[in-house]
């Protein structure tokens, strides 16, 4: 990789607002470290990067559900006298079914991707930054952050809260170091998540104007990291929703989450 150049590590990229980001990344000059499940994926996103433009791309396949993936990314990383300028935690899924049906290591796993691994990714890469006097953390949580409950992937709302608040708190501690810490805030995204959680039928179903592609999410949060704002929700309609739930009374917002779940449950919304 050229020494001079910034470079990103992008997590959960081989698809959706992963790949999305690793596209906007390239398209303004950094070079990328890829992880992700899926090699063949990585493979071919790098492929199209260089050839679209010039990207120099590290790829390293893991699974952050294994506690111990963070730490093997940084090691990986150091082995190869590379610097992190940019972390993108992006790694995510839903669980479909209720918390009472599904069994605890599948949401063990869910917690150690979307919670423990871009805390400890964060840990791991924030000091460097901190000492080079500049760096970018974009944490990618969700509108169901400022939903009052996520009923069907019982964990979801509550993980995405995790990481706007956990965004907002070190875009406080790392004020005047020249590090930018955004919570990236998207909602419904054209992407294969729906299809993973089995509620594409459903979804589908909705207004389309509620929806967004995922390089247009990608690209706003790109915008608002380089901006160091720390919260940035996408399009108009998801700011709207956000600011309606926050003046709800909050009884009157679990029933209408509810009532919206019961139609996604029976393909109805």
């Amino acid at each position: 990789m050229n020494d001079a150049a910034r470079t990103a590590l992008i997590t959960g990229a081989s698809a959706g607002i992963g790949l999305a980001l690793a596209e906007v990344f390239a398209e303004n000059g950094f070079h990328l470290i890829l992880t992700a499940r899926r090699e063949d994926r990585l493979r071919a996103l790098s492929a199209d990067l260089k050839k679209r433009f010039g990207t120099e791309s590290i790829l390293i396949t893991e699974d952050l559900s294994d506690p111990a993936a963070p730490q093997r990314l940084f090691d990986a990383v150091s082995a190869q006298g590379l610097t992190v300028d940019a972390l993108v935690n992006n790694a995510g899924y839903g669980v479909p079914g209720t918390f009472a049906r599904t069994k605890w290591s599948t949401q063990a796993d869910f917690i150690q991707v979307l919670i423990t691994a871009p805390a400890h990714l964060a840990r791991l890469f924030l000091p460097g930054m901190i000492e080079r006097g500049a760096g970018w953390i974009l944490n990618v949580a969700s509108l169901n952050g400022f939903v009052p409950s996520s009923p069907g992937q019982s964990l979801y709302a509550g993980a995405k809260s995790f990481l706007i608040q956990f965004s907002q708190t070190l875009w406080i501690e790392t004020a005047g170091t020249g590090v930018h810490v955004t919570a990236l805030c998207p909602g419904f995204t054209w992407s294969e998540f729906h299809d993973v959680t089995g509620t594409r039928t459903a979804m589908d179903a909705l207004p389309k104007f509620m929806w967004l592609d995922a390089p247009s999410v990608a690209r706003q949060g790109y915008a608002a990291v380089m901006k160091n704002q720390p919260v940035c929700i996408t399009g108009a309609v998801n700011k709207l929703i956000a600011g309606l739930v926050k003046v709800l009374p909050h009884r009157l917002a679990l029933y209408l989450v509810g009532r919206q779940f019961s139609k996604i449950r029976t393909g109805k919304a």
